[in-house]
C-alpha cells in the first residue's frame, strides 16, 4: 500500500469550506483509505491506499464534492515528495513559520513570476509543483501578489515537516 498526504484547498480558512477533521477522517475511511490521520484544522490528511495517486485524488475529490456540494480541491503528495520539499528549501535563513510552500497540482507555468509584486521584501522560488515564499514580516501583513498561487494551497515549513514525519511513521508501521 502507498502512503499519501492530501492537502485540501480553502478548508476551514476564513469561515469558508468548513469541514471538521473528524468528518474528513470518516470520509476518507468510507472511500476505503486505511490508517487515516488528520493534522490541524486546515485540511491535512495522511492515509494508506492500494490506489495510485490519480485514482486516490479522484476518489477523495468526489467524496468531498458529495459532502460539501463541491470539492475544495485536493493536492496529493507522497512522503518522499514532502521530504524533498522540506529538505530543498531555497531559503535556509527563513523562520519555518514564515516560509510557506504553495503546492500546485501541476508544475508552475514558466512565466509564474512575471506578474510578481512583492512590496514587503518577500522572496519567491519556483520548484516544479511547489512555489516557496518567504514572508520576512509574516504572511498576514504581506501585500504579495502572485497569480500563479491561486490554484494551489499553502503550508508553512513546520507543517510540511510534520506531515512528512507522519507519513514516514505510517510507512514504517506497515513494515
Amino acid at each position: 500500500m502507498t502512503v499519501f498526504v492530501a492537502l485540501l484547498r480553502a478548508v476551514n480558512v476564513g469561515g469558508t469550506g468548513m469541514l471538521s477533521m473528524a468528518d474528513l477522517k470518516a470520509l476518507c475511511e468510507e472511500i476505503g483509505f486505511k490508517d487515516v490521520k488528520t493534522y490541524i484544522q486546515s485540511g491535512n490528511v495522511v492515509f494508506r491506499t492500494e490506489e495510485g495517486e490519480a485514482t486516490a485524488q479522484t476518489l477523495l475529490e468526489g467524496a468531498l464534492a458529495n459532502k460539501m456540494g463541491k470539492s475544495p480541491g485536493v493536492i496529493l503528495r507522497s512522503r518522499e515528495a514532502l521530504e524533498r520539499v522540506a529538505e530543498n528549501s531555497p531559503f535556509p535563513h527563513a523562520k519555518p513559520n514564515y516560509l510557506l510552500v504553495n503546492f500546485l497540482r501541476d508544475a508552475a507555468p514558466e512565466d509564474a513570476l512575471t506578474k510578481l509584486v512583492a512590496p514587503g521584501g518577500e522572496e519567491v522560488h519556483v520548484a516544479g509543483r511547489e512555489v516557496y515564499v518567504h514572508y520576512p514580516d509574516g504572511s498576514g501583513r504581506s501585500k504579495l501578489k502572485l497569480p500563479a498561487l491561486k490554484a494551489g494551497t499553502a503550508r508553512n515549513l513546520n507543517t510540511v515537516r510534520k506531515l512528512a514525519e507522519m507519513a514516514r511513521e505510517l510507512e514504517e508501521s506497515e513494515n
